[in-house]
């Protein structure tokens, strides 16, 4: 259907693309759309505050771009990225892990990051994490999301401000107000990024 009338111009349309989020070829439902539209609006509404750690640095990694592109968002509360990263740990083992971003910028020091002195890698204190290797899994709830691993329709997280869940299946419709982009990046093995509108009061 024809939905770019609803924004003025196209401008968020535009900016869907921009940011990467083109289609498959498959027609997107209402709700998918609009909130893949609320997302880019979103990420790019706000001007840099010299508080970014993404501010001043050259991006030159897909991955680093996308987020910076969110990191305001994440850090203000309007957005709530959930990244998934599946990569090789020092001692060569594959790990993977469901990253809280916004949590993850309050307790990191993201200058490194994006400044390419270190690499950010699953951690067992994430939402999820799990050694491939090894057959360890843990979980842990965060600030802002509470892990439900014990579930028939595999990992979800709840959203603590507005209860929406999200579904990680890469098969499943991700949920209301979310959005699933996976990044290509010679960085990492995998990568998947989960957008989140966060609507509060609801």
């Amino acid at each position: 259907f024809q939905t770019t009338a609803t924004f003025k111009g196209g401008a968020v349309v535009r900016q869907l693309v921009e940011l990467g989020f083109r289609g498959s070829g498959d027609v997107l439902r209402r709700e998918e759309f609009e909130a893949r539209a609320a997302v880019a609006a979103g990420l790019t509404a706000a001007a840099p505050q010299k508080s970014l750690a993404s501010v001043g640095k050259e991006l030159k990694n897909n991955f680093l771009q996308a987020l910076a592109e969110r990191e305001e968002a994440n850090r203000t509360g309007k957005i709530s990225s959930i990244i998934f990263i599946r990569d090789l740990n020092s001692h060569r083992q594959e790990v993977s892990a469901y990253i809280d971003y916004a949590h993850r910028l309050t307790t990191d020091d993201f200058e490194v990051y994006f400044s390419g002195k270190k690499r950010i890698l699953p951690q067992n204190t994430d939402l999820s994490f799990y050694n491939w290797d090894r057959n360890v899994s843990t979980s842990n709830s965060s600030p802002n999301y509470q892990v439900i691993a014990e579930n028939a329709c595999g990992l979800l997280f709840k959203n603590k401000s507005d209860r929406k869940i999200i579904n990680v299946d890469p098969k499943a419709y991700p949920g209301d107000d979310t959005t699933r982009m996976p990044v290509e990046t010679d960085l990492y093995l995998h990568v998947v990024i989960y957008d989140h509108i966060v609507r509060r009061g609801t």
